[in-house]
């Protein structure tokens, strides 16, 4: 996944201003006790930091 897709995707499912609130300060332990921009900063492939934001906050399937 292109982080453009996973932006992408961030801003349909959590809105263009709160995807990038979200991403910068929720703490997920899935993601080893990194936020969304932390996990991708240290290397994480951008659909495993998705696959975790959906299952964290239950995006719906067709969203995935």
């Amino acid at each position: 996944m292109r982080l453009t897709v996973f932006w992408q995707r961030m801003a349909e499912h959590f809105g263009p201003g709160y995807a990038d609130t979200f991403a910068r300060d929720h703490v997920m332990s899935e993601l080893g006790g990194r936020t969304v921009n932390e996990a991708l900063d240290a290397g994480w492939a951008a659909k495993d930091v998705w696959r975790v934001v959906c299952t964290v906050m239950n995006v719906p399937g067709e969203k995935r």
